[in-house]
């Protein structure tokens, strides 16, 4: 298996590794497409194995990314997904490997994970075995991972206005959601907002369009969060049933 990094003349004939199979989120697909043509141009990477499967990892350097984290000279994780088949043969270290190539000028590495593995999070358990170390938290359950190549650098930090862990809005559900997964479109436009209807319960959807906003967000995590009465009840994209152990109108 070859890495194959993605840029804005293959990404039209290369798969994303995420959702290529899944019908539902073909919108989504080639919103994430749509978001990886404009943050090339940022400096973002996505680097995969030239095989249809998951095992990937993007990153992009601190100072264009999305996550609200303050600090310089260092690369941040955003996916990282190793999964199936693909497990268990040192292909996420070897991606690892690709990304500290490119930070290679840089002063280290960071990601924000968790206490324990958590969907859509790269593994804390890979990353101390890699020598990552928990720099910063936020609450409830966030970690923010680094690895120092420079050993006199100063590691970055999460922004406080990310360390609330509860958002502004405490009347039902709100959702927010970029277009950095391909999953989220549907997940929160179709499912969530049917799920709020159902239950007839007040939703607020806010979509994350830009670095500047994303930046706002009061957890250090882009991707797709719910809260419900202001309290943050899930990271992951799953229906119903799912949302009833959460929420109790």
């Amino acid at each position: 298996m070859q890495i194959v990094k993605l840029n804005d003349k293959n990404i039209q004939d290369e798969h994303i590794c995420c959702a290529f199979s899944d019908k539902k989120c073909a919108d989504g697909y080639q919103k994430k497409k749509d978001w990886l043509k404009t943050e090339f141009k940022n400096g973002y990477n996505f680097q995969k194995f030239d095989v249809r499967g998951k095992v990937f990892i993007e990153y992009v350097p601190i100072e264009n990314s999305w996550l609200p984290l303050k600090g310089k000279s260092f690369m941040v994780i955003n996916c990282f997904w190793v999964s199936g088949q693909f497990k268990g043969q040192g292909n996420g270290k070897k991606l690892l490997e690709q990304c500290k190539s490119d930070a290679k000028n840089m002063d280290g590495i960071i990601a924000i994970s968790s206490d324990k593995k958590r969907p859509f999070m790269s593994d804390p358990k890979f990353l101390k075995k890699q020598g990552f170390e928990i720099i910063d938290e936020a609450p409830p359950f966030f970690k923010l991972w680094g690895l120092k190549t420079n050993p006199k650098a100063k590691f970055p930090k999460i922004l406080d206005s990310a360390k609330q862990g509860v958002c502004e809005n405490k009347k039902g559900i709100v959702a927010y959601y970029s277009n950095t997964c391909p999953f989220t479109d549907f997940y929160t436009n179709q499912l969530l907002r049917d799920y709020a209807k159902s239950k007839n319960v007040p939703i607020e959807i806010i979509h994350l369009t830009s670095k500047e906003q994303a930046r706002k967000m009061p957890i250090p995590w882009v991707i797709n969060s719910v809260f419900y009465n202001g309290e943050l009840v899930t990271l992951e994209m799953k229906a119903q049933r799912h949302l009833d152990k959460l929420i109790s109108p």
